[in-house]
């Protein structure tokens, strides 16, 4: 640490990402909402990395989501499941200004995502329709999507792929209104296809819960001659037993 950071440390001492209490280094959680942040580890569905009971016996396993939906993607993991402190970071980087969160997202994906980003060629965000974009400021995807480029040192195509229609949201849609709701809305720019054509694509998305909105995308990236696709999200969002 320089002599210049060390003095501004003593005025603006590094503070937890959720809860603002202190912390020793930038883009950290406290103690507290670490313990409070579900983060996945261990034995996980191998479509979309939720987590699941018992010890892995070296196969794929898979929950039971992805069993009732097949996936059009290769793979796939998530950070953390989008409930507690999970579901706050999420919230608040898509909604609440909260770009700064970006970084620190991207490194606990770096981790999860080991598996699908160690073979990667390129990074691509889920994309937001420019009408959504316009009012928000920013498409929370594609910021981690560049924090996460800085951190593998896979390169991100941002603008890979476009929203064409703007769709209604998906909270409170049944899992088949969900799908139908971003059928043919996402399509490849064609000024990229020749970063999507024959390479292993690994899409980043901030949530998955149905799997639709990436399901989609991931058929964008297939028309258009993608080698591979997988996913990574920051968190998933599980069915509570």
């Amino acid at each position: 640490m320089s002599l210049l950071q060390s003095a501004l440390s003593v005025f603006y001492p590094d503070q937890c990402v959720l809860c603002r209490a202190l912390v020793d280094r930038p883009g950290a959680l406290c103690a507290v909402c670490w313990r409070d942040t579900p983060f996945i580890s261990g034995h996980v569905c191998d479509s979309c990395g939720t987590g699941l009971p018992g010890a892995s016996d070296g196969g794929t396993d898979h929950c039971d989501d992805c069993l009732a939906i097949p996936r059009p993607w290769a793979q796939g993991r998530a950070a953390m499941a989008y409930e507690d402190a999970g579901r706050r970071l999420a919230l608040a980087l898509k909604h609440g200004d909260r770009t700064d969160l970006a970084a620190p997202a991207a490194s606990w994906m770096a981790k999860a995502g080991c598996p699908v980003l160690e073979t990667a060629d390129v990074l691509i965000p889920v994309p937001i329709h420019w009408s959504r974009l316009l009012r928000r400021r920013y498409n929370q995807t594609a910021e981690i999507a560049r924090a996460l480029s800085g951190a593998t040192g896979v390169p991100a195509l941002v603008d890979a792929l476009r929203r064409i229609t703007a769709t209604p949201i998906q909270d409170g849609l049944s899992v088949e209104g969900r799908f139908a709701n971003v059928a043919g809305a996402i399509s490849a720019n064609t000024a990229r296809a020749p970063g999507i054509a024959g390479r292993r694509v690994v899409l980043i998305d901030d949530v998955m819960t149905s799997g639709a909105t990436l399901a989609a995308a991931t058929e964008a990236c297939h028309a258009t001659g993608a080698g591979q696709v997988s996913v990574l999200v920051l968190a998933r969002a599980r069915k509570r037993t």
